[in-house]
């Protein structure tokens, strides 16, 4: 699923990869951002949950080393300096189709289960950042019941 979503980004007209700097219309950037204030909805960011948001933006961007650090402080800061979450989804809707939108919010819940507890903030706030993308309610909810499966919380 995550090599569709890689692929998908490689191929984009002037390619992320490799750009010296960070972009405000970096689509990992604004995934980094969003990802980051999931991680923090809860008041508690833990070494499990910072974990959790390196393996995802890796497995996702393929972003490594150097990169990798350069696109969380990127979008710590971003996050830090954001008043709203439109100006992170809205690069999203510009650079990902249907599927990448949908592979998104399934990174977005795989980051509220990385520490094993679902805050209603973080439940809040992937359904509006599903909403701004454009991800239908069903499909949301049923990416929250695979994120769940994978953590190996029993869905019911």
């Amino acid at each position: 699923m995550f090599d569709r979503f890689l692929d998908f980004l490689n191929r984009l007209p002037g390619s992320y990869k490799g750009a010296e700097g960070p972009d405000e219309d970096d689509p990992r950037i604004a995934a980094a951002a969003l990802l980051t204030h999931v991680m923090d909805a809860d008041g508690e960011r833990t070494a499990g949950e910072r974990e959790a948001l390196k393996a995802l933006l890796t497995q996702a961007f393929d972003v490594k080393g150097k990169e990798l650090k350069e696109v969380l402080a990127a979008g710590e800061e971003a996050h830090r300096d954001a008043v709203d979450l439109y100006a992170f989804t809205s690069v999203l809707n510009r650079h990902l189709d249907r599927e990448g939108k949908t592979e998104f919010i399934s990174l977005m819940w795989d980051m509220v289960y990385s520490d094993g507890v679902v805050h209603e903030l973080e439940d809040n706030l992937v359904w509006r950042v599903a909403e701004l993308i454009h991800v239908e309610r069903e499909e949301r909810i049923a990416l929250r019941q695979n994120a769940q499966a994978r953590a190996g919380i029993p869905v019911g």
